[in-house]
């Protein structure tokens, strides 16, 4: 079988190495590049994040890469976010009180855990939905978290009734919060499958076999 292309977007995100190395063990034929071209013709993107949400924002404007992000998504091209990367997708992000404007896939605003333990460090639980692609058969594996942020409220509301809503994954750290979505082309979770073990490897394995 031949294998998957994959563009690890490089736009400026440290600790993509990781990623990268993962997909490749997962089966994947995977290249660390910011090239349009690359980027929209690959089978499928992944959007990496480290770091504040404000930064991954303006250095995903600052090299143009919002603008393939979209087209991938419109066109019907897989993409999967990470992290920050998985953050970004939603309507904003607030950080020390400071609000920024993120991509807008999903409605939802991305604030700091309400937990007494910050950051969020270590493996977790997930709750998947039923039929969740990416969770088949790692339904009650653990997966690393590292984050002080999450979007602890998910208000998606369908105006289509032909429309199929994201399906999504919780998990908790003081309060719930979304650990990852599943919509159409675009997926994202909040915690690093590169750094998850076998239940990691798996899950990047899952993500391929839609593609």
């Amino acid at each position: 079988m031949e294998k998957k292309t994959v563009v690890v977007l490089d736009y400026g995100s440290g600790n993509v190495r990781s990623a990268v190395r993962a997909l490749e063990a997962a089966g994947a034929e995977v290249e660390l590049t910011a090239d349009p071209k690359k980027i929209v013709a690959a089978d499928g993107l992944v959007v990496p994040g480290v770091g504040a949400y404000a930064s991954v924002m303006e250095q995903l404007a600052k090299t143009g890469s919002l603008r393939w992000i979209g087209r991938r998504i419109a066109g019907g091209l897989p993409v999967l976010g990470i992290c920050v990367g998985h953050q970004v997708f939603f309507e904003e992000g607030v950080e020390h009180g400071v609000k920024t404007e993120g991509i807008g896939e999903w409605p939802g605003k991305v604030e700091r855990l309400q937990s007494d333990v910050i950051p969020h460090m270590g493996w977790n639980t997930v709750r998947p939905p039923e039929g969740s692609k990416l969770f088949a058969g790692i339904e009650g594996e653990r997966f690393y978290f590292v984050h002080s942020y999450a979007v602890q409220k998910w208000e998606f509301d369908v105006t289509q009734p032909a429309m199929t809503p994201p399906q999504v994954t919780w998990s908790t750290h003081g309060t719930p919060f979304v650990a990852a979505v599943e919509n159409g082309p675009l997926s994202a979770v909040q915690f690093h499958p590169e750094k998850s073990g076998d239940a990691g490897a798996q899950l990047l394995r899952n993500w391929l076999g839609t593609l």
